[in-house]
């Protein structure tokens, strides 16, 4: 199947200059997305996950039925103050300014074999903040999925060496 055809491409969003790739109509497409979470399990069923993580928001979108697909669990990675009990964070630097990624202490117990999923690999900076508190969490990284891939953007050399990274569609 053709992903490419299925993601819409919107010029100077959300600035002049920038090409937002619209996963919106990939989602609402039935075969597109049943194919999308397909090919992801597919392609990362031999990396032996017992936990998805899924940043927000998009994450969640495709980590908790790459999970089900997987038989493994899920854990959502929120934004600061969305969480309820105690939690891990990592603040990370942004374009202008820092953000702060948290998962909860009890979601991981150390030496989990976690996969990382979004729908999207940029400049990595959100997949390595995660990367990071799941090494302080004591957890091995398997692998991260993503739906695309911005090549020319480097986040891929960010993320740990030697760990495996999928990408179904790569610009």
């Amino acid at each position: 199947m053709d992903l490419k055809s299925l993601i819409r491409d919107i010029p100077d969003f959300p600035k002049p200059g920038i090409m937002f790739r619209d996963i919106t109509t990939l989602l609402r497409d039935r075969e597109g997305l049943r194919y999308t979470i397909d090919t992801m399990a597919e392609k990362c069923a031999g990396l032996g996950a017992d936990c998805i993580v899924g940043m927000e928001s998009r994450g969640f979108i495709f980590g908790a039925p790459l999970a089900y697909k997987l038989g493994a669990g899920f854990v959502p990675v929120r934004k600061r103050g969305k969480l309820p009990a105690a939690v891990h964070f990592v603040e990370y630097e942004l374009e202008y300014g820092t953000d702060r990624l948290e998962m909860h202490q009890d979601a991981l117990l150390p030496g989990s074999r976690v996969l990382v999923a979004d729908d999207l690999l940029a400049t990595g900076g959100t997949a390595k903040a995660t990367a990071e508190m799941l090494q302080l969490a004591g957890c091995e990284i398997v692998g991260f999925s993503f739906v695309i891939e911005l090549t020319g953007l480097g986040g891929r050399q960010k993320l740990p060496e030697g760990v495996p990274v999928v990408a179904l569609v790569e610009y």
